[in-house]
């Protein structure tokens, strides 16, 4: 029978001969502890592959341990077999199949950084900080993100149940349907003179999308244009290159990010390259609570430049990086090999970019005016004089009309940038 104790404690030996004749005593002692650490891992391995109460194959044995190890480091390392690894690649290049939503782990629960727009879960009402407690009634205490991860996909068309844990409200379920998640990575649409560009996460289609929507937006609005607003709300990262790319889109010079890992020789810069596409027009970012890594980049790099104004709530604070290592065919590994700093040298690592107005999301409500005005007389006359008088009542509101939803920050970020227009206007 084959005994991995007595493998790993051999490979240790050899290890350890070669790094005692190379380095001397203290080596030699470390080698040696690490010994009986491999010997305790080979005992354990053994008795629960003899004597647990149900047969386990090795190779479950051994992923597990694999997957205990990463996992323990922080909670975005983790071992991902053949097909999460799969998986993965296929996420990033913007199609796969799921509920929608972003995830990490947290005190055992699987915790929501963001859902996905025009997605199952974005429909379903999942939000932001929402920590997920079971999954069809089953607890996910004890699963590993990708365990979880793997459970939460399925076979389009079918259901399945997430207990929801929210603050300030009791447990709820909800049912969501799987279907095919289509990200399209970047949304544009023109709201008068000025442009707002929807960027949901950082695919490897982020930087050609962003160009095209603000060569539309150009060419929607002309001379007219006043600036943009670029919403990075709920949008859970994604590619370090492409985030560096969004960044250099709106910079003419200067450090967008910098990396830096345990040996100094492993820390990065990334630097803008000159050209704005915006022209210099201003630029207002929303970000909020589910504004994480990628997003967070590009926010401290245009925050720091004062290239742009942050509006919104502080963001998730990821600031780490995590490479991703091939395993042959078993797989691969993504392991935090760095942390990532803004220009001015902030960590934004569980602290978050702190937004320079910042606004929560609130439900915006009209007011009837008060008080009285000539217009408002019965029989007053009008304006130019033509003989017609309003009748009275016309500014009533009706009764009855259903309020569409607004969205009260970026009702604000638009006013901002047409109050800077007016102010760069009426100084020049």
């Amino acid at each position: 029978m084959f005994n991995i104790r007595r493998t790993a404690v051999a490979a240790a030996i050899v290890a350890t001969g070669l790094l005692s004749w190379s380095t001397g005593a203290p080596a030699q002692e470390a080698s040696s502890d690490t010994l009986r650490q491999l010997e305790l891992f080979g005992d354990v391995f053994d008795r629960v592959r003899e004597e647990y109460v149900e047969e386990v194959s090795d190779e479950q044995l051994i992923e597990a341990a694999i997957q205990g190890m990463l996992t323990s480091l922080d909670p975005h390392s983790t071992y991902m077999n053949p097909k999460a690894y799969a998986d993965m690649r296929t996420s990033t290049r913007g199609k796969f199949g799921g509920l929608g939503i972003e995830v990490t782990m947290e005190s055992g629960y699987v915790k929501v950084v963001s859902p996905i727009d025009d997605t199952p879960a974005f429909r379903a009402g999942i939000q932001a900080g929402d920590l997920i407690s079971h999954l069809d009634g089953e607890p996910v205490l004890g699963l590993t993100l990708n365990d979880a991860v793997e459970r939460m996909r399925g076979a389009i068309g079918t259901t399945i149940v997430l207990t929801i844990l929210r603050e300030g409200v009791e447990p709820f379920d909800v049912s969501i349907t799987r279907d095919e998640i289509k990200i399209k990575s970047v949304r544009f649409e023109v709201k008068g003179d000025v442009g707002y560009v929807r960027i949901t996460s950082f695919s490897e289609q982020t930087e050609s999308g962003l160009i095209m929507a603000v060569r539309e937006i150009k060419k929607e609005t002309g001379n007219k244009l006043a600036g943009f607003v670029i919403d990075l709300r709920n949008n859970p990262g994604g590619l370090l290159d492409q985030a560096v790319s969004v960044s250099d889109a709106f910079l003419e010079r200067g450090e967008i990010v910098s990396t830096r890992g345990r040996r100094p020789e492993s820390a990065q810069r990334f630097n803008a390259e000159r050209g704005d596409i915006t022209g210099g027009l201003p630029v207002v970012v929303l970000i909020n609570g589910g504004s994480a890594s990628a997003s967070e980049i590009v926010a401290g790099a245009l925050q720091d430049h004062g290239r742009a104004i942050l509006m919104g709530t502080r963001s998730f604070g990821k600031g780490s990086v995590q490479t991703i290592m091939p395993l042959g065919r078993d797989g691969a590994m993504k392991l935090t090999t760095q942390r990532y700093y803004t220009p001015s040298g902030r960590s934004i690592q569980a602290k978050g970019i702190e937004p320079d107005i910042e606004v929560p999301q609130a439900k915006l409500e009209y007011l009837a005016r008060a008080g009285r005005s000539e217009a408002d007389l019965r029989g007053a006359l009008d304006t130019d004089g033509n003989g017609k008088k309003k009748p009275v009542g016309e500014d009533a509101a009706k009764d009855g009309e259903e309020e569409k939803p607004v969205d009260y920050q970026l009702i604000r970020a638009v006013d901002l940038i047409r109050g800077i227009s007016l102010s760069r206007r009426t100084s020049n």
